[in-house]
């Protein structure tokens, strides 16, 4: 058996791109100024990258398994993959991409974004209110750990894009951007410090993350609530 025929592959969704008004007027600084961006369509992952899939990635490559993936808190097959820096994210992008032999990689900040949002210009792809009814879905975050993936979708059908975990994007992160960021395709800073991600977390006092707001930290960090999911260009 080949390791393609083994390999999960993922589930993906096609995004038609287009034009949409990134950031907020309302929101933190980063977020400003509110600007239109013209996007080629995409295709991203319907959920982030799960235990269950990164596994084959850790026997096949020998990458040292991450710091809590053994937790029982943390190692459900379907919960999403934690603890990921964004330099491994990114092997295991590549790695999927060599071994089903097409092209992975982190969505951009404008991408995620324009994901997150699945056409609405509301704080959260479901309105302007951090609430919504979720049903039975929600109660591991009171056991301290990340939901296995799923949940309600945006109108995308696209999974957790503002709860559960921070998503590693590809960009490099500066708060000022958005005021020289160009409108077709903007791919962040040449340079930086921080890398952006994006999403909610399942250990912040509110799980849920507006759709324009940015978040940040060092490549080489790994935390319980940070996981990733991959795209592929159209």
């Amino acid at each position: 058996m080949t390791h393609s025929e083994r390999i999960s592959i993922p589930e993906m969704v096609l995004l038609a791109g287009g034009s949409f008004v990134m950031g907020s007027t309302s929101g933190q600084d980063d977020e400003s100024p509110a600007h239109t961006v013209l996007l080629s369509r995409f295709y991203v992952a319907r959920f982030a990258v799960t235990n269950r899939e990164y596994s084959l990635f850790l026997e096949q490559t020998g990458t040292p398994s991450p710091p809590d993936f053994d937790d029982p808190r943390f190692n459900h097959p379907d919960q999403p993959v934690v603890s990921v820096n964004w330099h491994e994210a990114v092997d295991y992008c590549e790695w999927l991409g060599e071994t089903l032999d097409m092209e992975y990689r982190l969505p951009t900040e404008a991408e995620r974004e324009y994901a997150c949002r699945a056409g609405t210009s509301s704080a959260y792809p479901w309105g302007d209110s951090p609430a919504r009814d979720c049903g039975d879905y929600g109660r591991r975050w009171l056991e301290g750990g990340p939901e296995l993936v799923g949940g309600p979708p945006n109108a995308f059908g696209l999974c957790n894009m503002s709860d559960n975990v921070h998503e590693w994007c590809s960009d490099w992160y500066a708060r000022d951007y958005y005021r020289i960021s160009p409108r077709d395709n903007p791919r962040g800073p040449d340079t930086g410090v921080r890398r952006a991600s994006r999403g909610g977390s399942w250990r912040h006092h509110v799980k849920v993350t507006r759709s324009s707001a940015r978040s940040s930290i060092a490549p080489v960090f790994r935390y319980a609530d940070y996981g990733f999911r991959v795209v592929r260009s159209a």
